[in-house]
């Protein structure tokens, strides 16, 4: 409910002609010095105004004024509107304070590096910048390239973290699926597979040492046959003692 009516002057200028009202009341209704309503009454105030009707405005009612006249120490009351028309969400970069846009630079470097998947309106959201100004910085063709930092928005207080949160959630719902061996593509486990006792068990184990194979007793006997049978001559008995 609107506290101060609509053309307040003229609005008192039609109360001052049309009812009973005294000064100070007009002056409370109206936002105005009671001095000034005098002034109003007396024609050296709001001369070629012409008088608003609160009454036709929905402002005020007829009982209101009623009752005030009856009782000099009530205050009329602004009537509340019978509709309600919605604010219109302002559009287009945020407004930033001259202290900090030599601080926008830098975060849109951060934005650009750590939240590649962002838009450039999303930016332009958040630090209250331009597109040609994002370009730039994208294809290192700013004037001050050389001497961006990237710095967090959140902590030059250029926007919020719940702000920075909301867009970077909204980038990533709607940004297209990562290719099979994209950096960032890999899935994490679920917390159940990670955490219970086997699988902990099983990434923790060291595999056994191969044995290795005992040292086999040689025989002499067979080498000395196995070279003959190569030779080509038989072996004989004299070669066996």
């Amino acid at each position: 409910m609107a506290n101060t009516p609509l053309m307040p002057k003229a609005t008192a200028v039609w109360l001052v002609d049309n009812t009973s009202l005294s000064f100070d009341q007009i002056a409370a209704f109206c936002k105005l010095h009671p001095l000034e309503v005098k002034a109003i009454a007396d024609g050296d105030a709001a001369q070629g105004i012409k008088g608003l009707d609160p009454i036709i405005t929905g402002q005020l009612s007829r009982e209101e004024i009623e009752r005030a006249q009856r009782d000099p120490i009530y205050r009329l009351k602004v009537q509340e509107p019978k509709t309600r028309v919605p604010e219109t969400k302002r559009r287009g970069p945020r407004y930033t304070p001259v202290s900090r846009r030599q601080d926008r630079p830098n975060a849109i470097l951060w934005l650009v590096r750590n939240h590649p998947e962002l838009k450039d309106a999303q930016i332009m959201r958040l630090v209250g910048t331009t597109k040609p100004t994002i370009e730039a910085i994208r294809e290192r063709t700013h004037w001050n390239s050389a001497s961006l930092t990237p710095s967090d928005p959140v902590t030059l207080g250029l926007c919020s973290q719940i702000e920075l949160d909301m867009e970077v959630e909204k980038a990533a719902k709607y940004a297209p699926p990562r290719a099979e061996g994209e950096p960032g593509s890999e899935t994490l486990l679920p917390v159940e597979e990670t955490t219970n006792e086997d699988a902990m068990a099983a990434a923790f184990a060291r595999p056994a040492p191969k044995q290795q194979p005992e040292d086999e007793e040689i025989d002499a006997d067979a080498v000395f046959a196995k070279l003959n049978s190569l030779k080509g001559r038989p072996v004989d008995e004299d070669d066996e003692d």
